[in-house]
Formats: C-alpha cells, sequence, structure tokens
C-alpha cells in the first residue's frame, strides 16, 4: 500500500467499519512507519483496489491491525489470501506469535481466524467507539 492508495482505501474504510473506522491520518500515520514496522498490503481485481491488510512487528511479536474487504468481495477468499500475507510477514520478521482484535459481533471474522489457529485469550470491555467489546485472538507462529 501506498499514500496513493489512500482515497480507494479509505473509501473501504469507511464502508466496512462505519461505526469506528480510521481517519486517514491515521492511516498515513501506519504508513509512515513502512516498512520499519509496518507492513500494508492492498488486493486488486481488475486494477480496483478492493481490500487491504496491515500488520504491525516487533521484536518476536506482531498484530493484525486490519483486514477489510469490499462487501461485494467478501467469500471469495481474498481476506485469507489477505492473512496469509500477514502471517507470513510475521514469520519473516521473526515474530513467535501474532495478535488481534475482532469485533464479538462479528462472527464471520471470528470463524476466519479460528480456521486459520488464532484462539481466543480475552475481552476488551467496550473497545470499539461503540461500545462493542473486541475478542482478543493470539497464534502461535512456527518457524
Amino acid at each position: 500500500m501506498t499514500e496513493a492508495d489512500l482515497p480507494a482505501v479509505m473509501a473501504i474504510e469507511q464502508a466496512t467499519f462505519p461505526l469506528d473506522a480510521w481517519s486517514e491520518g491515521m492511516m498515513r500515520g501506519e504508513l509512515a512507519d513502512m516498512p520499519r514496522s509496518r507492513h500494508y498490503v492492498v488486493a486488486l481485481v481488475e486494477s480496483e483496489i478492493v481490500a487491504y491488510a496491515g500488520l504491525a512487528a516487533a521484536a518476536d511479536q506482531a498484530d493484525v491491525q486490519t483486514i477489510a474487504v469490499l462487501e461485494k468481495h467478501q467469500g471469495t477468499g481474498i481476506g485469507s489470501a489477505m492473512l496469509t500475507e500477514l502471517l507470513a510477514e510475521a514469520r519473516r520478521r521473526g515474530a513467535r506469535e501474532i495478535f488481534l482484535e475482532v469485533r464479538a459481533d462479528n462472527a464471520r471474522a471470528q470463524t476466519v481466524y479460528q480456521h486459520f489457529g488464532f484462539e481466543e485469550i480475552g475481552t476488551r470491555r467496550r473497545y470499539y467507539d461503540d461500545g462493542t467489546d473486541a475478542i482478543m485472538m493470539r497464534r502461535k507462529l512456527d518457524g
């Protein structure tokens, strides 16, 4: 992902996370830390950005910062491909485990993360702007 991708990325962000979307400034801040501690990618379908994902990594830990896929492309494997890329990058950076937060009311995403070997490790009460809890998840990474 580059700054040139931000208009499309921000449109996906607003459509996917209407209650707690990141601001463009927050996204620019994430990109400013690439490649030092961040890794952000976009997915294209016929030259259109339809998804993006981001990873933060430091020492032996990594965090999935975000994954978003346009609704009309959900269920096509793009989200799984994005998560696979983030897991691979975490390994390349020497992470031994990777964490994420997912909305407690997003069963579909939780199922995807469980399929990828993430386990629930706790709850962050009222984590999201609308008061929804976040489920904290972790996956240990093999060599």
